[in-house]
């Protein structure tokens, strides 16, 4: 089981990394996240496995590494969490703070959804599967966050933010989500848009 300290830190464990971005600001008082953003991410694009997607979050890529890479030179984004393809979870920005994730994005009326929000990658694209591992781990995930945070609906990068985003693309099973994590679906997306 993941447990979330009251900092917003996941506790370490076997399958838990803590590794801080500078990439992320306070939170106005009183806002507590109640959405729930899943993305993806692979860099380079298509490639898995190379750990550019946490040095990205961490202002540490070599921007030299890939031809692809001079597309995001200067970028200055997060996310709370990150899932490999392994199922190992990386955490760069407390759950407490607001990570750089989302950015122009809506939801029920309200904009910049980072100031409301926790954002999950997904070490994917939009067309591939996503393993097993990830499911598991993504599943006690946000159990955990749900226990802490008044969390009331889950939704892709896509539904936020759908004139620029796609992710987390249609292999994303959002069923599959909801038996994981008991959410109801009401609160979440029956099928990912296209």
């Amino acid at each position: 089981m993941i447990h979330i300290h009251a900092d917003g830190w996941l506790a370490p464990e076997r399958n838990v990394t803590i590794r801080q971005s500078d990439n992320h600001d306070q939170r106005q008082p009183g806002v507590e996240p109640d959405l729930l953003v899943i993305h993806n991410i692979s860099l380079p694009p298509g490639e898995f496995g190379t750990g550019c997607p946490a040095d990205l979050f961490c202002n540490a890529l070599d921007f030299e590494a890939h031809p692809w890479f001079e597309n995001i030179r200067g970028l200055k984004v997060s996310a709370h969490l990150l899932i490999d393809r392994t199922g190992h979870i990386t955490q760069f920005v407390s759950c407490n703070d607001r990570a750089w994730h989302a950015g122009l994005s809506m939801f029920q009326g309200r904009s910049a959804c980072n100031d409301f929000s926790i954002g999950i990658e997904l070490e994917g694209t939009d067309d591939t599967p996503y393993t097993d591992a990830q499911y598991d781990s993504l599943g006690r995930l946000t159990r955990a966050l749900r226990a802490r945070y008044p969390l009331t609906a889950a939704l892709g990068h896509c539904h936020i933010a759908p004139d620029r985003k796609t992710d987390p693309g249609s292999e994303f099973d959002w069923d599959r989500f909801g038996q994981l994590t008991n959410w109801p679906e009401s609160s979440r997306p029956p099928r990912l848009i296209a």
